[in-house]
């Protein structure tokens, strides 16, 4: 393979200005992330631990693998809302007895764990990840059920939680529920679709109506523990398939039943079980990224910072410039990648991208896409040469692709470009964002242009004359208002990505990723849709 030499400097004034931005960008993400951390914050934290109860994240602790590492996913849901950050719950891959599980924690110290339109949301993306790499599945249940005041945005899409429990047993792979506390009404059903559910003595209460409820519908008085305890439903309804004495030992056969699964990947292992660090300091990728997203910078010095060995072999080098293409391996797993190069996607970058995501397809390869871009171009020029059809042609590829897709936000994510490199709505299996990342329509500045010259061309058609400080005005709430709701917080908080990602860790969670993907089989497709010639 070809090794990437850098141009990068250090030193140079416009590499410090990009890093010092970024570190701004980093210390936000991190402010909002401890957010998450704390829960519901002192009080119920300290209630809960007077309680002899662990936290979500102790719970993960104990679950994983000694020393394994935990992606965490949708870290900022509900960012920019009315309810907590982390929307009461913890999602994330981690290693269970050496298999590669999705874990999915209530957070009973935010509301007593009450599931909110955006912990909802959390949960179902969870549930999409699992079915879609083939990961068993572990909930850490203790949910006070549906927060009521929002009880009209998630009954009714509340049920395909439960639906997507029974298709992932129905895709043999299992789940797993352990019951820390109340599991209430709808929250009964995931213990009650689980493959494998345990309880814990005197903790767990998993019934479909409390006490209160049973005696307002059917006059009947009695009590949490013959209602629905655990020690009840371990020997008489038997819901229950293993009784705990206490969280540990809930924990600990949880992980008895991962151990007993039988587990194997379906994916090919590695072509490198060893493979090489990149040649350069992947801390230089804070510099690199442009604090001033109109700027564009080049995607290959973020490659030599990520791929094995800095290596790279480019496809098409001389030919669509503003799209760089080629292969290399991530962690000893062969990808092929596709990086803007500058923000505009001409003819010729669509038609070699159609190609390139053809054989990466006839190879089995995944794909990463590193998305910088302010779209298709625009123009008389342009649409003549049919940068219509030829954007289509990308836009089908990437549609009809079977093999995974990865992809990360470094900069730009706008117009249809979004598309063609494999934004949210394409279903890749996992998105990411770098903290000065943004994501919109157009840019700002373009969005309020657009709204202005279309307002003048009403005015002149009315025969009325055009107020121009009404439009500064407008202009500037409009600039501010995209500015704020494109931006990779504001994003991620409505989990239109799996999370925001300091740049240095970009290799790692690749990493992670890839090797979670291998779970499934990795095959490229049969067949494409026409592609408009």
């Amino acid at each position: 393979m070809s090794t990437i030499d850098t141009a990068i400097d250090p030193s140079a004034p416009t590499f410090r200005a990009n890093r010092e931005a970024l570190l701004e960008r980093l210390a936000e993400l991190e402010a909002e992330l401890d957010r998450a951390r704390a829960g519901g914050g002192e009080k119920y934290v300290a209630r809960h631990h007077k309680r002899g109860k662990l936290l979500p994240r102790e719970r993960i602790e104990l679950l994983l693998d000694q020393d394994s590492p935990f992606l965490e996913l949708s870290s900022l849901a509900a960012y920019g809302t009315d309810f907590p950050v982390g929307a009461s719950t913890v999602t994330g891959i981690g290693v269970v007895e050496g298999v590669e599980c999705l874990i999915v924690a209530n957070d009973p110290t935010v509301r007593g764990g009450a599931i909110n339109p955006w912990s909802l949301a959390k949960t179902r993306r969870a549930g999409e990840i699992a079915l879609a790499n083939r990961l068993p599945m572990v909930n850490l249940v203790e949910s006070a059920g549906a927060d009521l005041p929002t009880q009209a945005e998630i009954f009714i899409p509340g049920g395909r939680v439960f639906r997507d429990l029974t298709r992932l047993s129905a895709e043999r792979i299992p789940t797993v529920s352990v019951v820390f506390g109340n599991a209430t009404a709808g929250g009964a059903y995931v213990p009650g679709m689980s493959d494998f559910t345990i309880m814990i003595r005197d903790r767990s209460q998993v019934y479909l109506a409390g006490p209160p409820l049973v005696k307002m519908a059917t006059g009947e008085v009695t009590d949490d523990e013959s209602l629905g305890g655990a020690a009840m439903h371990a020997s008489t309804s038997g819901l229950a398939d293993f009784l705990a004495s206490d969280e540990r030992d809930g924990i600990r056969l949880a992980r008895q039943c991962v151990r007993r699964l039988n587990w194997r990947k379906q994916g090919p292992p590695p072509r490198n079980p060893v493979p090489q660090p990149p040649k350069y300091d992947p801390e230089e990728l804070l510099g690199i990224a442009s604090a001033d997203l109109k700027v564009p910078f080049d995607p290959r010095e973020v490659l030599a910072r990520v791929l094995d060995g800095s290596e790279f072999d480019e496809f098409k080098p001389n030919y669509g410039t503003a799209l760089v293409t080629g292969w290399g391996e991530l962690h000893g797993y062969p990808v092929g990648v596709l990086a803007n190069a500058r923000g505009v996607l001409f003819s010729a970058e669509a038609q070699k991208a159609t190609q390139f995501i053809q054989l990466a397809n006839a190879a089995d390869t995944p794909l990463v896409f590193l998305q910088n871009t302010t779209g298709y171009m625009v123009g008389t020029e342009y649409e003549q040469r049919g940068i219509i059809k030829h954007g289509a042609l990308m836009i089908n590829a990437v549609s009809n692709s079977t093999v995974p897709h990865l992809t990360v936000n470094l900069g730009a994510s706008y117009g249809a470009g979004n598309y063609g490199m494999c934004g949210r709505a394409y279903e890749p299996r996992f998105l990411f964002t770098w903290p000065n990342a943004k994501s919109a329509v157009m840019g700002p500045a373009q969005l309020a242009g657009v709204l202005s010259i279309v307002a003048r061309q009403a005015a002149a058609a009315r025969g009325r004359d055009y107020d121009e400080d009404s439009d500064a005005a407008m202009r500037m709430m409009v600039e501010q208002q995209i500015e704020s709701q494109s931006g990779a917080l504001f994003l991620s908080g409505r989990l239109y990505d799996d999370g925001v990602i300091d740049p240095r860790d970009t290799r790692t969670v690749l990493g992670l990723c890839l090797s979670a993907i291998h779970n499934g089989p990795v095959r490229g497709a049969d067949g494409f849709g026409v592609f408009r010639m």
